[in-house]
């Protein structure tokens, strides 16, 4: 008995040895795990295609000037850090400075991602300075009418400019549209036209031209005449735009570039001037008020910043 009880315990204490795994249950378990793998990379390169389709919208209707360039140029690091699939530049412009014009090319054109220059809505136009962001797009479109060109160079109050510094500007802004055009395959002669001789287009006339290369009559509509088209970067390289499924972002104009816009006119920053020079005025008659002092300093400074973006005169302002 004693015997018998020693055998039933040491095979209840032996540890139980598994039977390794027929070859078919190895097979199966691999399977699992690799379908599971499988089914994880579908998913991520689904959720990278849906993020691919990003449009990154913005609405300039200002003239041009700093805080347009730093509107744009905050647009297009939003878009490159999103890698959006494209940037719209809905564009209203009167026209505005040529050293922020050049900046605001520049920015285009070395874009990481494709960008339309897109005139909106019916009556807008893109005159002037913005002839040139036109010009500069990966795709140029217009909304039914509109229209662009007249883009001679005058002096801030639309006045013509001293013969001699006239030819100079002209020769020089001629050949920033020439440039653009050819880079972009766009017809330089008409291109010129509209910089030397202050030529205007229709959308339509516009597109019978080649200088655009859409007539879209709302978003949706330019969105869906993208979708699979071809685009020649002004590198040279070529992106299939695939906008099935878009998603739109819209970057709005910060407050400091409102801010920065609103100021930048001759109204507002002749009245700043005369806020400074009062607040000035009142802190040194009355030492010790400081708010007066705080605040005609503001007033100066946002005044004299004004003034940098305006073809001003001083003299006649004071």
């Amino acid at each position: 008995m004693m015997a018998m009880a020693k055998r039933a315990t040491a095979k209840a204490c032996s540890p139980t040895r598994r039977r390794p795994l027929p070859a078919s249950g190895k097979a199966s378990i691999i399977g699992v795990v690799l379908s599971r793998i499988v089914f994880s990379c579908l998913c991520l390169a689904y959720t990278a295609a849906a993020g691919a389709e990003t449009v990154v919208v913005m609405r300039l209707e200002d003239t041009i000037q700093p805080a347009s360039m730093r509107y744009l140029q905050r647009g297009l690091r939003t878009a490159a850090a999103e890698n959006a699939q494209v940037v719209v530049l809905e564009l209203n412009t009167p026209g505005g400075l040529l050293t922020s014009l050049r900046q605001m090319t520049t920015a285009i054109t070395t874009s990481p991602r494709p960008v339309v220059v897109y005139v909106t809505p019916s009556g807008a136009q893109a005159a002037s300075a913005g002839f040139f962001l036109l010009m500069a797009a990966d795709v140029a479109a217009m909304a039914p009418g509109t229209n662009a060109g007249a883009a001679h160079p005058v002096g801030g109050q639309g006045e013509d400019l001293e013969k001699t510094i006239a030819e100079k500007v002209t020769n020089d802004a001629t050949a920033l549209i020439r440039s653009l055009a050819a880079q972009r395959g766009r017809p330089v002669e008409w291109a010129e036209k509209a910089v030397r001789e202050s030529v205007s287009f229709t959308e339509r006339e516009a597109l019978d031209k080649k200088l655009i290369e859409l007539v879209a009559a709302d978003r949706n509509e330019l969105l869906a005449k993208l979708n699979g088209m071809e685009v020649k970067r002004f590198s040279g390289a070529v992106e299939k735009l695939v906008l099935t499924h878009p998603e739109i972002k819209l970057v709005s104009p910060s407050p400091g570039d409102k801010l920065l816009s609103a100021i930048a006119h001759p109204n507002i920053a002749y009245l700043l001037l005369l806020l400074g020079i009062l607040g000035l005025y009142f802190e040194l008659s009355h030492p010790g008020a400081i708010f007066p002092g705080v605040l005609g300093a503001i007033s100066l400074l946002l005044a004299f910043f004004a003034l940098s973006v305006l073809p001003v005169n001083y003299v006649g302002v004071l």
